[in-house]
């Protein structure tokens, strides 16, 4: 099980790309989120690699909750998916789940209580979302319907990582701290739209099916250099303008990702544009959190 379990982790969840995606996420996030709250300088701590781990974890155990979900679909539009298959059976997922959120709920307890909370509702809340898409096919099937019912996943992780550091005292209640979770969400989003825009299949689940290739691609842009506005009114009244404009950076890719996207015969978003996105913007977050004070 344990060889079958690696295997699965090899093909739909790559290590060195979500723990990458993992530090960035929760580093950036923790480290803005000290910035704005105006506790001090930030460092990270033993809680950040705990943070960390809760993340990556918390992505891999939704990724195999997603590989049940959308088994009937995988048959027809990804048939070399591992549970299609029979690389890994769902007993064998659903064993990997209930040790990861044991783990989670373990390490998080160290923490501090309102960490495990957190954690605990995160996971909770993608059993109900599961739950959900099996009683009502439209929650799953209409794209925009299940992205606004799958966004809380993401939210609620930035809310863990809010409550965790509130409960080891690194930050305050803020009201400056929603404009951060906004910020996330376009930042997500944006990730997940560029995914989904691109010509494909009538049968496809895509954006561009749905908003049409323009409306679409419109929306991944926009997303995204909404995420590098917010950051700049959150943190020009903190931060020397060099500093406060590092992140700005990161609005190249997406502004290159338009120009391939719209560019004769292509119609389809760069995703390379829309990860290096991700990558630059996280990046220049965790520079203005260190050396912002």
């Amino acid at each position: 099980m344990i060889g079958r379990l690696a295997r699965f982790v090899q093909v739909m969840f790559p290590l060195g790309l979500h723990l990458t995606y993992g530090l960035l996420w929760t580093v950036s996030f923790e480290g803005t989120a000290v910035l704005l709250a105006g506790s001090g300088p930030w460092s990270p701590s033993w809680a950040t690699a705990a943070r960390f781990a809760t993340v990556v974890l918390t992505l891999l155990f939704m990724r195999m909750l997603d590989e049940q979900k959308d088994f009937d679909y995988d048959v027809v539009h990804n048939p070399d998916r591992p549970l299609v298959t029979g690389a890994i059976t769902t007993g064998e997922l659903r064993t990997a789940m209930t040790v990861i959120a044991a783990v989670l709920l373990g390490l998080n307890a160290l923490v501090s209580p309102l960490s495990a909370v957190a954690v605990a509702v995160v996971l909770a809340y993608g059993l109900v979302l599961w739950a959900a898409e099996t009683a009502f096919p439209a929650v799953r099937e209409d794209i925009l319907l299940n992205l606004a019912a799958a966004l809380p996943i993401q939210a609620l992780i930035n809310v863990y990582l809010c409550v965790s550091l509130y409960g080891t005292g690194q930050v305050r209640p803020n009201a400056v701290l929603i404009g951060l979770l906004v910020l996330y969400a376009c930042v997500f989003v944006h990730l997940e739209f560029a995914r989904k825009t691109r010509q494909g299949g009538t049968d496809e689940r895509l954006y561009s099916q749905v908003l049409g290739v323009h409306g679409s691609a419109a929306w991944t842009l926009a997303l995204a250099l909404v995420a590098v506005g917010l950051d700049l009114a959150l943190v020009l009244p903190l931060l020397p303008v060099p500093v406060a404009l590092l992140p700005t950076l990161a609005a190249v890719f997406p502004l290159v990702g338009a120009w391939r996207y719209w560019g004769p015969g292509r119609r389809n978003w760069p995703r390379g544009t829309a990860v290096g996105f991700v990558v630059v913007l996280c990046a220049g977050l965790t520079v203005q959190a260190v050396v912002g004070f």
